[in-house]
């Protein structure tokens, strides 16, 4: 898929995009980045999603998490190596660089990232986001914990700052979700969720922070796709027993392509918006259960029908439907009909 593509314009029950978020599950190590990039094209996730940052100009020194973020940083050329290898082992798989710094982003175009995602932290970053904009690419801007104004103010910096002629809802992408990790179902609001994409006519996403280890890791995004979101991001990660970072809400390998899995037979059960021809296990159901016009008793030929002398019935085949039968009261039957037999309209006259 290419980063232009649009959701918006088409039918709902197209196929939810789904995003593998890496986050920091990497723990600095290139071989874990691997295995995590592994297991989301083994899934066949639509895309990938890469926290590139410098450390140097994104947190203070004497931030808390200032040690932890030197010893997972991944260098610049661990990176590329890293957009390399998934591009070349999964070549139908998107990769979202989440960018912090305009250093990154210019980074992540060497490496032809095919969208960005602005974290929520950045969303009052003009600087940031006319920097991500300019770039064509689209965008997957992070709402959360963010208020209405700010959110309109960074569509209005991101459309201000494009050149080419897109539809808007082709390169921005709102992406809701809770900043707590792991998160409680009940901090979860996704009708406000839905009442962002109607406000802003653009397709909307849900960043599920589910715990890994519950069951709401799995049904809180299934009921994100009932309601209407159009994206799902999900954290991966190698090992959660391992405790790393990022681990809480991530999904093991496997239970990632159980994921996935789910979000595909959703798709399924959703269906489409008109009618489809019925199947043949419901033509056989209708010919099995929906009623039709039978005779009450035996109605001799020359009967003038009347309205007593009819049953709705199931019978052996499907024959007039209940609503039909004005079409038959006051004519004259032609032939003999047995008690609870089928009435068509070749029986009278």
């Amino acid at each position: 898929m290419g980063s232009e593509m649009s959701l918006s314009d088409r039918d709902r029950t197209s196929p939810i995009y789904i995003i593998a978020e890496m986050a920091c599950s990497h723990e600095g190590k290139p071989s874990l980045a691997r295995t995590i990039i592994d297991a989301a094209g083994t899934a066949q996730a639509d895309a990938i999603q890469f926290q590139v940052w410098s450390l140097t100009d994104m947190v203070v020194p004497h931030h808390p998490d200032y040690p932890m973020l030197t010893r997972i940083e991944l260098t610049r050329e661990a990176w590329a190596d890293l957009f390399k290898y998934s591009r070349e082992r999964y070549p139908q798989m998107q990769i979202i660089a989440c960018v912090y710094e305009r250093g990154s982003v210019d980074f992540c175009e060497s490496c032809r990232a095919d969208a960005y995602k602005i974290h929520s932290a950045d969303l009052s970053n003009p600087y940031l986001i006319e920097h991500v904009a300019r770039t064509g690419k689209r965008i997957d801007l992070s709402i959360g914990a963010s208020t209405v104004t700010e959110i309109q103010t960074a569509i209005e910096w991101i459309k201000a700052a494009r050149t080419d002629t897109l539809p808007v809802s082709s390169n921005i992408w709102l992406m809701y979700g809770y900043q707590g990790f792991p998160t409680p179902p009940e901090a979860i609001n996704l009708n406000y969720m839905m009442k962002l994409r109607k406000l802003f006519e653009l397709p909307v996403g849900y960043q599920d922070h589910s715990g890994g280890d519950s069951g709401a890791a799995f049904w809180l995004p299934a009921l994100a796709v009932g309601t209407g979101a159009e994206i799902l991001e999900k954290h991966i990660t190698h090992d959660r027993s391992f405790k790393g970072i990022d681990h809480e809400a991530a999904l093991n390998p496997d239970e990632f392509v159980r994921f996935v899995s789910m979000v595909r037979e959703l798709e399924s059960a959703m269906g489409c918006s008109t009618p489809k021809p019925f199947s043949p296990e419901e033509v056989k159901y209708r010919k099995y259960s929906k009623k039709s016009l039978v005779a009450g008793r035996a109605l001799a030929k020359g009967t003038i029908i009347t309205a007593e002398d009819l049953r709705f019935m199931r019978a052996e085949s499907l024959g007039l439907p209940p609503d039909q039968a004005g079409r038959l009261i006051g004519r004259t039957t032609r032939r003999t009909i047995p008690a609870f037999h089928l009435i068509t309209e070749d029986d009278v006259s």
